[in-house]
């Protein structure tokens, strides 16, 4: 295998989602930032230059915006965290008996503030993190990948994802068209007069597309015995109910015990429902990604941030877990830090992007 083959786009997906999940067992803010800083730097070593990969800005944004919206939330609203150290008082608005427990204005705290930046911080972390995969794994190589269970839904997304460049050149040829005759191209009015031609090539486009796939044999089925699709419904339901209850175990104190063993239950569940539905779709790849060693690397080191960051709340929880009553400064230990470091692997065991020049000069 060449140096220079692409990376598995799964692998970046699982590294990512390490990392993510390593956000959720901590509201250090220093923690936080090292964990932002990694993925920052992976994807800025690492991001080819496609239309895709320019998403990263976009999930940073959302991260700084869920932060500011959660900081007023908590000024303007109040927080259920008390505070001695009052920064202001402000008017308070009297509530009926309903809203017990909202209240608007009165106190504004330091330890309030605090801890709406470290909760608010935590998810913006998560998002930019998923951000990074989001920028770093080809969607259309990703959908690819997919089992034959999620066949339709992965031609649907890579249509939708074709169909949408296709959409906003439409909207700017139409809004400058509109502006070159003199007439308005914003407002309710300039809305519809774009709107309605955009919407008319898009259903011409689709109908197109969907007699090109029909014709071509897209959606044809293999006939399965009744028991196998009882079966996989089952197996898929029950996996996904325990994936999302497992999750919650891990995300929350009290299940930490039963969190793991039923998230591992539901996932093997999912993964066999997955594996009997694709027996109604038999599928081919042309030159389908390979998983090697690269890729295991890159996966494995997203999981390892998680285990350790997950093994270090339960060793030392006030470490991972900076208090706010009484107001204390973070610090940041060490093996922790050095564990979220372990994800700067993939900016060294991965080939770098290649870029536009030579794309064009590779022979296919």
């Amino acid at each position: 295998m060449r140096d220079g083959t692409p990376l598995h786009p799964g692998a970046w997906w699982l590294w990512a989602l390490g990392l993510g999940t390593a956000a959720t067992r901590t509201s250090n803010p220093l923690l936080l930032g090292l964990l932002v800083a990694v993925s920052g730097y992976v994807v800025a070593v690492r991001r080819p230059d496609a239309p895709w990969a320019r998403s990263y800005g976009a999930f940073v944004k959302l991260g700084l915006a869920v932060l500011t919206v959660r900081l007023l939330f908590a000024f303007f609203l109040g927080s259920p965290i008390p505070g001695t150290h009052v920064l202001l008082t402000l008017p308070e608005v009297p509530l009926p008996d309903w809203a017990q427990g909202i209240r608007l204005g009165g106190r504004v705290t330091v330890e309030g503030l605090v801890f709406a930046f470290y909760d608010a911080l935590r998810l913006a972390a998560l998002l930019i993190c998923v951000g990074a995969a989001n920028a770093l794994a080809n969607p259309s190589r990703l959908l690819k990948s997919l089992p034959g269970a999620l066949y339709e839904t992965g031609v649907a997304v890579v249509v939708a994802l074709t169909f949408a460049p296709h959409l906003i050149a439409d909207v700017q040829r139409l809004r400058a068209a509109r502006r070159l005759r003199g007439r308005p191209d914003r407002g309710v009015r300039g809305l519809l007069h774009v709107g309605l031609p955009v919407l008319e090539g898009a259903l011409e486009r689709s109908v197109a597309l969907a007699a090109a796939m029909d014709s071509r044999g897209y959606g044809r089925t293999v006939r399965v015995p009744a028991a196998v699709r009882r079966t996989t419904a089952a197996l898929t339901v029950a996996g996904l109910l325990g994936v999302c209850a497992g999750t919650y175990g891990l995300l929350t104190a009290a299940g930490g015990t039963y969190g793991l063993p039923v998230l591992l239950a539901g996932l093997a569940a999912a993964v066999a429902g997955l594996w009997l539905g694709g027996r109604r779709t038999p599928r081919t790849r042309y030159r389908p990604d390979r998983w090697d060693v690269r890729a295991w690397a890159v996966a494995a080191s997203g999981a390892g941030v998680a285990a350790l960051l997950a093994l270090a709340a339960s060793r030392d929880p006030g470490a991972l877990t900076p208090g706010v009553v009484p107001l204390v400064a973070p610090e940041l230990p060490l093996w922790p830090a050095a564990a979220c470091l372990l994800g700067l692997l993939p900016a060294f065991v991965t080939p770098p992007p290649k870029s536009p020049e030579s794309a064009q000069e590779e022979p296919s």
